[in-house]
């Protein structure tokens, strides 16, 4: 990484920290059980003191909430579960008001089956426009669809309609895919885009950003099951067998898709000093094809997964964390750290507590921009819940084989001595465990070793003292993983024995002296 000019090239989210909120699980107003927008907004000051820049909010369209509010109905009105256009305002607003930008998800891949259009379309005849605007095909037969790919959620990935023909769904049947080759479909994206921006977002995260533009519908794969393993993160595969299904995706990272972002970039530089930015989530291989995204005329950042879902491990941190500093480069943009999201398991469950407030420690001090999934500051784990409870498709569509994302999705707490800590008067939609006392922001706050008192320490520090400071330098350190950057010196401990340590510390993930024990990281000033 270069270091940015403040008064030519440095925007705001070139090193911001961004805290990704999951609106029907950060705080209820209404005692209804779901969190909503008058919730976050009460909220808002919490944020501000954690020290972030900028808001992320998971979808709060109008939804019938088959898969988590990412099954769009209507994507320029809000949820009456979440409140009102009127709410949306007044958080946005505040947010500003606050210091904090904010940034919406923009779901392009599929509507909701309950959108007008798709009601449209299964009202209206084959060939027509209502079903151009999705993928209406003809079967190879009366009882086989146009291909053979499977649902990223399990099952087939088309659905038969009343008149003979089939619908693609890359997701659940109730989300069929929007066809990029219409016109109408840019010209509607538009208008949301507009919408929103109008409204007082400051940026997009794109959901399945890859996905738009689409191969020969007619035409099978060799291995659909090995496919659709391969695109799941969390189904075991050897690495170079995932590789090569993921080198030719047909649904996915098709090179068609960069010209609908350079039109979408046009929207964001209409704008003109607002800086108007988007985040694409994307899945690519090789890694190197993630940087189309970036380039100057297309979007500004795209989620780096693979410190995400690295392994606790030395050789890999520092190949994925120094390969993908190389690669944005190369465009002159700037990479995104992330440990968890709404669709992973919770980092402090997949590497353990310790190792995640060392990572936390570790990723912050990295150039570019830092993304904080809610809870993640507080130590949360994934919350464990009874089959019973559970509602992600993704667990009935593989009739329970795969758990899906609901442990991710469990409300915050926020206070008390017994569930639900204060999220709702009433019940929550997921539930959340007695066990999590600890874990309250009440409790933490009051606990200056807290995991929630870490991000706040780091996060001003790295406010005041590493941001803007260049490039980072590796260093040899046996048994250790460090670098430097500025006058800062990052180390994290991944052996299974304690390491010596000399220096300044100003920060570390668990007390420290002159040694530094394993799955613990340390800030010393050099």
């Amino acid at each position: 990484m270069r270091k940015a000019d403040p008064n030519t090239d440095h925007k705001w989210w070139n090193e911001a920290v961004i805290y990704q909120i999951y609106p029907r699980s950060f705080q209820d107003s209404n005692g209804d059980g779901e969190g909503d927008l008058k919730g976050i907004s009460s909220r808002l000051e919490y944020v501000r003191d954690l020290g972030v820049d900028a808001i992320w909010l998971s979808p709060f369209y109008t939804s019938p909430n088959k898969d988590g509010g990412y099954d769009v109905a209507n994507p320029r009105d809000v949820d009456p579960r979440f409140g009102s256009l009127a709410d949306a305002k007044e958080l946005f607003d505040k947010a500003h008001s606050l210091g904090l930008r904010v940034i919406v998800d923009i779901v392009p891949n599929h509507f909701s089956n309950e959108h007008a259009w798709f009601k449209e379309a299964l009202n209206s005849p084959a060939g027509s426009a209502a079903r151009q605007r999705f993928h209406f095909y003809d079967g190879k037969d009366a009882n086989t669809p146009p291909n053979n790919w499977i649902s990223l959620f399990g099952g087939p990935s088309w659905t038969q309609v009343s008149d003979g023909q089939w619908y693609l769904h890359l997701f659940d049947s109730s989300q069929p895919d929007l066809n990029w080759e219409n016109p109408e479909v840019m010209a509607d994206f538009e208008k949301t885009i507009r919408f929103w921006v109008d409204l007082g977002a400051d940026g997009f995260r794109i959901d399945v950003a890859h996905g738009l533009a689409k191969e020969d519908i007619h035409k099978d794969h060799y291995d659909p099951q090995g496919l659709s393993d391969a695109l799941r993160v969390d189904v075991p595969m050897e690495a170079e067998k995932r590789n090569t299904y993921l080198a030719n995706v047909p649904f996915f990272d098709r090179d068609g898709v960069h010209e609908i972002f350079k039109e979408w970039r046009k929207i964001f530089d209409s704008y003109g000093d607002r800086d108007i930015m988007a985040v694409a989530e994307i899945w690519v291989h090789p890694p190197k094809r993630a940087t189309l995204y970036v380039r100057p005329d297309e979007l500004q950042q795209f989620f780096n997964f693979d410190v995400m879902n690295a392994p606790f491990d030395a050789k890999f941190l520092y190949n994925s964390i120094s390969d993908m500093l190389g690669l944005v480069k190369e465009q002159s943009a700037w990479p995104t750290w992330c440990l968890s999201n709404h669709d992973s398991e919770r980092v402090a469950s997949r590497i353990g507590a310790d190792a995640a407030r060392a990572m936390a420690l570790f990723i912050f001090g990295l150039p570019g921009s830092a993304y904080v999934f809610n809870g993640q500051e507080l130590g949360l784990p994934s919350g464990e819940m009874a089959d019973s409870d559970r509602q992600d498709p993704i667990y009935f569509r593989t009739n329970g084989t795969q758990k899906g994302r609901d442990g991710a999705r469990v409300p915050l707490p926020w206070s008390g001595d017994k569930a639900p800590f204060g999220f709702t008067t009433g019940k929550p939609w997921l539930p959340l465990q007695n066990s999590w006392k600890e874990f309250t922001v009440e409790s933490e706050e009051r606990d200056p070793d807290s995991s929630l008192n870490l991000y706040r320490n780091a996060l001003k520090i790295r406010k005041e003292q590493i941001v803007g400071s260049g490039e980072i330098t590796w260093t040899n350190m046996d048994g250790l993983l460090a670098y430097k950057r500025g006058n800062i010196e990052v180390i994290v401990n991944i052996s299974d024995s304690t390491k010596p340590i000399s220096g300044k510390v100003l920060l570390s993930s668990k007390p420290v002296t002159d040694s530094l024990p394993p799955a613990t990281a340390v800030w010393l000033l050099t």
